[in-house]
């Protein structure tokens, strides 16, 4: 492990800066593991992408574990994810405990002010590099502008990115010339990773719902991990589908149950919907996966057990969610190694890397449509310039990430 260390402390340099949700972690690890470090190269990191968005789960943990698969197997990948996960799953757990020793209206936010031109920047920047080895052909082009024009527009939709992917590879493989099939020798598959993530998935739901029947007094902590394994197990489309879902199941549903059966509510875990709501926004503003308010849900959920308890919540909801991501990643990515060895496979995965350009493009213009560019103001034009320097240093100098996203954050705090 001790040859891996550069590696993990990129990781956590990483984990620490990545700003902008999936789309734009996605951009930085293409400075931090292609660029400067050449861990992966930009073929693997994009496919590895694209493998990860056709899974439920946190898309951008599972690429950055499998960044850590390639170069030494589960343990490392383990250490990865942790190292990953660790600071974004702290702070929002802490956040648990401060949220109401804080004055909601004096929360300075200016310093996150620039964080969508520096996403924007990012995009950029991954999107000219893929676009050079990933569209080279008229039907590549034609799966790229398609994915533009349907990701912007149904950018919140969750199965967008699973569907597109999918069609991207169907499309390269309407003709079987170019790369036709050869005999190749079946590899034996090791399911013990897909038996673990069922056995626990099965025996979580059933403990969870004997408990919830019986109205255990202390059955919140089951609930808990059961309620959050099944969102991690389910989830497509990242933290913007699993934070609606969470606010309905721990903010909105227990509402509705008091009002039918109040004397089943009082053991049912309950998060205030203000506070959910100030949390969903606050962790869009933290580095590191947005799957992180799990963290948060989970301290919040377990608080009037008392402190130890709202820290072994924070734990649970971070293991709970997360687990799966992983359990599904690592078992699947095997088999998807095993099937590239057939054509049909091989020839999706250039349509696959041209809908993820798409992606990313359209992904570059939804975030700025919500960023003022062209009204003449001071603020537009220094994010305009924020977008175009971001660009220019990381496409033609060796500027560590970090480095650019504290001068960010600083930009932010001082203009």
């Amino acid at each position: 492990m001790l040859r891996h260390v550069r590696f993990l402390k990129n990781v956590f340099l990483y984990s620490l800066t990545a700003f902008g949700g999936p789309q734009a972690h996605l951009a930085m690890m293409m400075k931090m593991f292609v660029h400067k470090t050449p861990y992966v190269t930009k073929e693997e990191l994009l496919e590895y992408n694209a493998f990860c968005n056709l899974l439920p789960g946190a898309s951008s943990t599972q690429t950055v574990t499998l960044i850590g698969y390639k170069r030494g197997g589960v343990p490392l990948a383990i250490m990865t994810l942790l190292i990953w996960i660790t600071p974004a799953c702290f702070l929002m757990g802490a956040f648990s405990f401060l949220l109401h020793f804080i004055d909601q209206r004096s929360l300075h936010t200016d310093i996150f002010k620039f964080i969508p031109s520096l996403a924007v920047g990012f995009l950029v920047y991954a999107s000219v590099m893929a676009f050079g080895v990933s569209v080279r052909n008229t039907i590549t082009w034609i799966i790229m502008l398609a994915c533009v024009v349907l990701t912007y527009i149904f950018f919140k939709t969750p199965w967008i990115f699973p569907m597109l992917i999918v069609l991207g590879g169907v499309a390269t493989n309407l003709s079987h010339k170019r790369i036709p099939q050869h005999e190749i020798k079946p590899r034996k598959i090791k399911w013990w990773n897909i038996w673990l993530f069922a056995i626990i998935f099965i025996v979580a739901g059933i403990l969870s719902e004997v408990a919830r029947k019986n109205d255990w007094p202390n059955r919140k902590p089951i609930n808990l991990f059961e309620n959050t394994y099944r969102m991690g197990s389910l989830v497509f489309g990242g933290g913007q589908v699993l934070m609606p879902m969470m606010y309905e199941q721990f903010s909105v549903r227990p509402e509705i149950v008091r009002e039918k059966k109040p004397e089943v509510a009082k053991n049912m875990i309950e998060i205030n919907k203000d506070d959910m709501t100030t949390a969903m926004g606050i962790v869009r503003a933290m580095p590191g996966p947005v799957f992180s308010i799990a963290s948060f849900a989970g301290g919040t959920s377990l608080k009037e057990m008392g402190k130890e308890m709202q820290v072994i919540g924070c734990i649970i909801g971070s293991v709970a969610i997360f687990l799966p991501s992983a359990l599904l990643v690592l078992f699947f990515f095997p088999i998807w190694n095993n099937l590239k060895k057939y054509a049909v496979v091989y020839r999706s995965l250039e349509g696959i890397n041209a809908a993820v350009v798409g992606i990313m493009i359209a992904a570059t213009l939804y975030i700025m449509k919500d960023i003022a560019l062209i009204d003449g103001t001071t603020s537009s034009l220094v994010n305009v310039a924020v977008i175009v320097v971001i660009f220019l240093l990381l496409q033609f100098t060796k500027i560590a990430s970090p480095l650019i996203v504290a001068a960010c954050l600083l930009l932010g705090y001082f203009l």
